[in-house]
């Protein structure tokens, strides 16, 4: 690789954006952030399985998250996985809250780094979407231990959908706790061997609500004007940065817009990321929606990219980007074009998940395939 991409993936740890926007850098350009290099700027977005039992990962973790190690891809992340058994959106969902659930893990941590790829868990609590049933089960709330369920909290006592029992306001004792399960769960999480830590603070989960002036109706110090609605998750991500490792990254999901007129939207997006990057965050993850159960979101092809480059200019942070990303080309164009410094599948690495092998070959690349299946491909006969 050339000298120009060579200083770029070397330069990325520090310093602005813009001073290190080189044209040659592209999808398959290794993004190397704090002491981690990604082999190429393709991704594994955190997709929720609820496939666990008391939140321990299990087979099914390890193939679906493995196979995409071995399909190529620069970096896998491990879905929302919760900080407390009461942050599970559903009974099905990964935890991280004992010793015994990072063990689980790390099996696959080992795995995906012996595929060349890197690892990243999703740290999350739920708030007041927690206490659902299984998506395939309809998705309705828990609304009594008797259906397997357990009592929601949030900001403010406002559920997700009309009509659902209201959350818990909680107390700032009780913000402490779940302030003091994130770092707990950090720890396991370095201990279980992971290279990357992302927050949730999107999709209308409990970061996102304090931000939201939709979910937080706050009177207190961490509710009203944007400074006081960001109060709390930029404490989450502050302890976060002090308790990982100097070399390890903080990637931070947001929702960029809660897509509804008054809620959380680009301009106030900005400003957090900017305060972010002042803590030491690496990566803002830019995603959208989630606060309302029925806003209007204009699904399009790479509809939410355009955030991903607003949020990476003018706050000056790497940014990743993610939504109806689907073939090489598109991939491509917006890390070539400055809008991203990541890309993040989803569904399409569900659908195929050797996307990342055939997109180095789409790109002109070589294959990093895994070596039992290398020698068969590449054979001519």
């Amino acid at each position: 690789m050339d000298d120009m991409r060579e200083g770029h993936r070397h330069g990325c740890a520090a310093g602005s954006i813009h001073d290190r926007e080189i044209p040659e850098v592209d999808l398959l350009t290794p993004l190397s952030l704090r002491g981690v290099t990604l082999r190429n700027r393709i991704a594994m977005s955190p997709m929720c399985q609820y496939s666990a039992e008391d939140g321990l990962a299990n087979d099914w973790h390890f193939v679906h998250l493995g196979s995409r190690a071995a399909g190529g891809v620069g970096l896998v992340m491990v879905e929302a996985t919760a900080v407390t058994p009461e942050g599970r959106i559903t009974p099905g969902d990964l935890g991280l809250w004992s010793e015994a659930h990072g063990i689980a893990l790390a099996r696959i941590v080992r795995f995906i780094h012996s595929q060349g790829a890197e690892v990243g868990i999703q740290l999350a609590h739920a708030g007041r979407k927690a206490s659902c049933d299984l998506p395939w089960k309809g998705g309705g709330v828990l609304a009594t231990p008797e259906q397997g369920g357990w009592p929601a909290v949030a900001p403010s006592p406002r559920p997700f959908h009309e009509g659902d029992p209201p959350p818990k306001e909680l107390t700032e004792e009780e913000m402490e706790a779940i302030l003091d399960s994130f770092e707990a769960s950090a720890r396991w999480a370095v201990a279980a061997g992971f290279r990357v830590v992302e927050l949730h603070a999107a999709h209308g989960y409990l970061l996102h609500e304090f931000l939201s002036p939709i979910s937080n109706w706050r009177q207190d110090q961490y509710g009203g004007d944007l400074e006081n609605r960001m109060g709390f998750p930029l404490r989450v991500a502050d302890r976060l940065r002090t308790v990982l490792p100097d070399d390890m990254p903080l990637f931070v999901r947001i929702s960029a817009t809660d897509w509804a007129e008054g809620g959380w939207d680009i301009e106030q997006s900005v400003e957090f990321a900017k305060h972010l990057k002042a803590l030491g965050v690496e990566l803002v993850d830019v995603s959208s929606g989630g606060t309302l159960a029925h806003a209007h979101i204009p699904l399009a092809r790479g509809y939410q990219v355009p955030f991903a480059e607003r949020i990476r200019d003018q706050a000056d942070i790497a940014t990743g980007a993610v939504g109806l990303i689907t073939d090489p080309d598109q991939a491509n164009d917006i890390i070539t074009g400055g809008s991203a410094d990541l890309v993040l599948m989803g569904r399409e690495l569900l659908r195929d998940p050797y996307w990342a092998l055939k997109a180095q070959q789409s790109l002109g690349g070589d294959p990093s395939w895994p070596v039992p299946y290398g020698y068969a491909v590449r054979r001519r006969s």
